[in-house]
């Protein structure tokens, strides 16, 4: 497999999830993470998100406030790279009105062919990086955390269910 084309980032200001194991392939895992609209079913965080997912295009997002500021808040952000099975990242740009810029990478690494490990993490950029980090980054790493378990749970019970009804009309999958 080639690199993955992920920046380098300060640690300082680079919040990091837990890392989990998946008990599915890493096309399933693809496959939750880019459907938009069940996002209200699974995560935690990220409540609703609407894109094409074409690099440069917003993804206009509802997240939990994990801060106990407001119940939830509006947030867009947009595609900065698209692999298919192994990293979905999107971006904060500054703007006129605010300087704040931060990444989103979303990595999905083969283990086997049923298991890959899932992990995100969100570098904050630019001069209000470390303010921002030390404003968020304790919110967001738990708010990144609770989303990783929550794709694992979601992506084991598909890929389960899928598995149990290949053996019901008599497909058979090879377990990894």
């Amino acid at each position: 497999m080639s690199e993955l084309q992920i920046p380098s980032y300060d640690p300082a200001t680079l919040v990091r999830s837990i890392a989990v194991e998946i008990e599915a392939p890493a096309s399933v895992v693809w496959q939750v993470l880019t459907d938009l609209d069940n996002y209200p079913n699974w995560n935690p965080f990220c409540i609703s998100a609407r894109s094409t997912l074409e690099i440069g295009a917003p993804v206009e997002m509802t997240l939990a406030d994990y801060s106990g500021a407001t119940e939830t808040f509006a947030y867009t952000e947009f595609v900065c790279a698209v692999v298919p099975e192994r990293l979905l990242s999107w971006e904060l740009r500054p703007t006129e009105v605010s300087p704040h810029a931060a990444r989103r990478d979303q990595i999905i690494e083969h283990i086997g062919e049923n298991r890959c490990r899932y992990y995100s993490t969100d570098a904050f950029l630019g001069a209000a990086a470390q303010e921002i980090m030390d404003d968020s980054g304790a919110w967001v790493k738990r708010a990144f955390d609770e989303t990783a378990v929550a794709l694992k749970m979601q992506c084991e019970t598909l890929h389960a269910d899928r598995s149990r009804e290949n053996l019901r009309s008599g497909t058979i999958t090879r377990k990894g």
